[in-house]
């Protein structure tokens, strides 16, 4: 099914360079971000199936493997973990990365020259390392620039292509309730499903359904809970991760469940991984930016979510995050 023309974001001359670069390339590595969500695996199944539709030899690949509520999507049994050299590679397409280091193991592993890299992503705090950059803030997902890029380039959305689309879109809007969904981003929902995917089947798999060992993290992280000064934050060590079972090296959404308790202005979790490093998720509401504090501490997002990677130990991350956040709450409610 072709898709009915929409209107994009994006300006002729880029749309232009980015047609190029695809047509030019025969062999093309796809990469998403450790970690992924999603919008991660969502944008990457269906770029995987838009450049098979065109003919391309294609890989998909993530440092991390597919969470089990995404393996409904399209190609999810293709994605892998150790790509072939660089050199076998004329194109690098990079999904919902924030920067280089994103990529992982995937993309800092690669022996050989560098292909030509296309950077597509929609956090604001990308720092445009690609040689191409199509990075727009605005959008609500990079699946949803990746539709908006599709029809300008004339790619036929097809059902595995609509599915995949949507998960994207369903899961970093969480069910099209965050900041910046628009009627714009509503119409493409719209289109998509009219190209054959089944929202009420991503929106369960993708949103809804929990493992028991995720719903038992919650609860550590409950337990663990402070409130100072507008700050929730929780921390979870390795050892009670392990206890309950949970592999996951995210909360799985247990940021967005005390971020929105009323009294406060930011929330965080911080989880000790198995390696000692840590993991921090934050969340906020307007007008205050995690984006800022995130960025301080290496790392990057969105202005109401955001995340990044610390040494440990947990104690000492700990305290560097909660000393960050309420210095950060105190600047911005003035």
């Amino acid at each position: 099914m072709k898709a009915a023309p929409h209107p994009t974001r994006f300006e002729m001359s880029l749309t232009t360079t980015i047609r190029h670069t695809l047509n030019k390339a025969d062999n093309v590595l796809v990469v998403t971000h450790v970690d992924p969500d999603g919008d991660a695996l969502g944008s990457l199944t269906a770029m995987g199936s838009a450049l098979k539709q065109q003919g391309k030899l294609v890989t998909l690949a993530c440092d991390d493997n597919v969470p089990a509520r995404f393996a409904f999507l399209p190609l999810a049994d293709e994605i892998q973990q150790k790509p072939a050299r660089a050199a076998a590679y004329d194109l690098l397409i990079a999904l919902d990365c924030g920067d280089d280091l994103r990529m992982g193991r995937v993309f800092s592993t690669l022996s050989g020259p560098l292909p030509t890299i296309l950077n597509i992503d929609h956090h604001v705090t990308n720092t445009r390392f690609g040689d191409v950059n199509l990075v727009d803030p605005t959008a609500t997902s990079t699946a949803e620039m990746l539709y908006q890029l599709f029809v300008a380039l004339g790619y036929p959305i097809t059902p595995a292509m609509a599915l995949s689309l949507l998960t994207g879109l369903v899961t970093d809007t969480l069910g099209f309730r965050t900041a910046g969904v628009t009627a714009a981003t509503l119409r493409i929902a719209g289109e998509l499903v009219e190209a054959g995917a089944d929202l009420a089947h991503v929106t369960l798999h993708a949103l809804n359904l929990r493992t028991l060992s995720t719903i038992q993290l919650w609860r550590t992280g409950l337990n663990n809970m402070h409130l100072e000064d507008g700050l929730i934050w929780t921390t979870i060590t390795q050892q009670e991760r392990a206890a309950v079972g949970f592999r996951s090296n995210s909360s799985v959404g247990l940021v967005n469940l005390i971020a929105d308790v009323e009294e406060a202005a930011m929330g965080a979790v911080i989880m000790e991984m198995a390696d000692g490093s840590v993991r921090v998720g934050f969340r906020c509401r307007s007008p205050y930016n995690v984006a800022d504090v995130a960025v301080q501490l290496g790392g990057g997002g969105h202005p109401l979510a955001a995340g990044c990677a610390l040494d440990g130990p947990l104690p000492e991350a700990e305290a560097l995050v909660v000393r960050l956040c309420k210095e950060a709450i105190l600047a911005q409610a003035t």
